[in-house]
């Protein structure tokens, strides 16, 4: 950040809050950053000119959070595969995944490890599966998966 007192000097540090509220007329948003003071030029409420290095974008696999199988020894998913039985038998079913859960934004999680793109994975109910136990696979009904969900009666 720039402070026009002191010319070209920059203030390295970082964003620790951000306020969620955007005022109305000027379509600011407050934030809150952190940085490095030690020779005391930077007073509270001073106004600077603040330019913020955003990370890359990152590609990731994101589900929605409901087919995630939360459990105190992994969290887990369930994909559809075809199976087979004893007798090698096949039949449409689920095996459980174990998976490394990254970010959640609202109705979706991304998924660090455990799950390839283009798997099928069960987004209901999963707390009454099994691993290798038959499904009917039925996509009339789905979860909500938006970034900003809102309620239908809002």
């Amino acid at each position: 950040m720039k402070v026009d007192t002191f010319g070209s000097r920059l203030f390295v540090g970082k964003i620790t809050a951000i306020n969620q509220l955007v005022d109305v007329n000027s379509h600011n948003v407050q934030i809150q950053a952190t940085l490095p003071n030690a020779d005391r030029k930077l007073w509270p409420g001073m106004y600077v000119k603040v330019s913020v290095v955003l990370p890359n974008e990152q590609k990731v696999i994101a589900i929605p959070s409901s087919s995630i199988h939360y459990a105190p020894y992994g969290d887990s998913v369930f994909i559809v595969e075809e199976l087979k039985d004893s007798k090698g038998k096949t039949f449409r079913g689920v095996r459980e995944q174990f998976v490394k859960l990254g970010q959640a934004q609202d109705d979706l999680v991304s998924i660090v490890s455990g799950l390839k793109p283009g798997e099928e994975v069960v987004t209901s109910g999963v707390f009454r599966l099994k691993n290798n136990v038959p499904v009917i696979v039925n996509n009339k009904i789905q979860p909500g998966s938006e970034i900003t969900p809102s309620p239908a009666d809002s």
